[in-house]
């Protein structure tokens, strides 16, 4: 790994370039990897025609692109086409790669994609955070990251950046941990706990999902409230494609959201919390069953079999919740709301009753409730993801650090 450390991604998603030439040029190096990377594989020509640049303009740039292996010429386009045939583009299998990494209550992982989109190498620890300091789980968490490297770099990527989901807020510095209640941290600075040779963001786990919903979900609309679940309930807000941070990054706290204010005592702080009623603990307390290793498929397995207790436990979560979003709604009025994260795998469950709360709630016209098809790979994939459109938003910038 030879990038420089701890520094933020040159270009991250939406971020402006200067309006220099220099800028232009980098913007237009980036129309190009966005247009091969969306359509590809395309010709020189049809990059071309798409961005509105002349043929020539074009294939210096791809020139560019493909000396910094972000781009690859797969050879003559299939036969059928008018005219004389050119050499099919597409974004490069080995150069950079996003590395995603996800600290969960319960759980570690890490993932290495390529600029395909495809998982290079993956690896996860089961084993409980909660309460432990932040170094020796951090710790643990940059051997898996050395490891997903070392498995990537063999086939012939190299890091872009590490970008890390975390459950808790997140200061705009994109390094430090505010405050995480489930794992009890406050106010740490993941940058010099994480000593990796490579550009770090850290990022709040709910955001991350969201993120991949946008660039990865069928159909996913531009306008949307996602929410996503583990033993805390997180959401984050989309808005013309773009995520609602809020002033100091903390927007989406759907968890700590009061339901019922005379309610059990929260670890924020609070009481009556959504996550006292919806969290995946707080459904097994209610369905009078102890936790475990594997909560979601717990609960799953017991309410498709018929458990009475678990169902009345999942409609009082999904009322709960239809509570909590029906502020939301009524807010900010999105196009829909998703359920991401464990939520996803409780939905047969629980959608019913929180329907019933939104409509009977809402000042307007229900709004639509969908499920992830990501569920509870959601964080991961779009730590990711995030470093890779940080690759495609700048690509000179990458290319100057190869």
């Amino acid at each position: 790994m030879t990038a420089p450390p701890h520094k933020a991604h040159p270009a991250g998603p939406g971020r402006a370039l200067p309006d220099t030439q220099q800028g232009m040029r980098r913007r237009n190096l980036a129309r190009v990897m966005h247009t091969v990377s969306a359509e590809g594989p395309l010709s020189r020509a049809a990059v071309a025609s798409r961005i509105g640049l002349t043929r020539a303009a074009v294939s210096t740039l791809v020139d560019e692109l493909i000396r910094s292996g972000l781009l690859e010429e797969l050879g003559p386009e299939r036969p059928g086409r008018v005219g004389r045939p050119g050499s099919a583009l597409a974004v490069s299998a080995g150069g950079p790669a996003g590395i995603g990494a996800e600290v969960g209550v319960d759980h570690l992982a890490v993932c290495a994609v390529d600029l395909r989109g495809r998982i290079r190498s993956r690896a996860v620890h089961h084993g409980s955070n909660r309460g432990r300091s932040p170094e020796p789980v951090l710790d643990e968490l940059a051997g898996l990251v050395r490891r997903v490297v070392t498995e990537s770099t063999a086939e012939g990527l190299w890091p872009a950046g590490l970008a890390v989901a975390v459950p808790g807020l997140v200061a705009r510095d994109a390094r430090t941990v505010v405050r995480a209640p489930n794992l009890d941290w406050q106010d740490t600075d993941l940058a010099p706990l994480l000593p990796l040779d490579v550009p770090l963001t850290v990022g709040n786990e709910a955001n991350f999902g969201a993120l991949a919903e946008l660039w990865l979900g069928e159909g996913a609309p531009r306008d949307f409230l996602h929410v996503s679940a583990e033993i805390g309930i997180g959401a984050a807000v989309v808005v013309d494609g773009k995520l609602l941070r809020g002033t100091r990054g903390f927007a989406g706290e759907l968890g700590h959201v009061p339901v019922r204010p005379d309610g059990p005592a929260c670890a924020c702080g609070g009481r009556g919390c959504l996550e006292q009623y919806a969290g995946e603990e707080a459904v097994l307390r209610a369905a009078g069953l102890e936790p475990g290793t594997d909560r979601v498929g717990v609960l799953a397995e017991r309410a498709a079999d018929g458990d009475e207790g678990v169902r009345r436990a999942l409609r009082e979560a999904g009322t709960a919740l239809g509570i909590a979003l029906t502020g939301a709604v009524n807010l900010l009025d999105p196009e829909s709301v998703v359920l991401g994260g464990a939520l996803a795998g409780l939905a047969p469950w629980l959608l019913p009753s929180l329907r019933d709360e939104l409509a009977r709630r809402t000042a307007g016209p229900a709004c639509p409730v969908s499920v992830s098809e990501l569920g509870s790979e959601g964080p991961l994939l779009g730590a990711a993801h995030s470093v890779v459109r940080a690759v495609l938003d700048d690509p000179a910038a990458v290319a100057e650090r190869a």
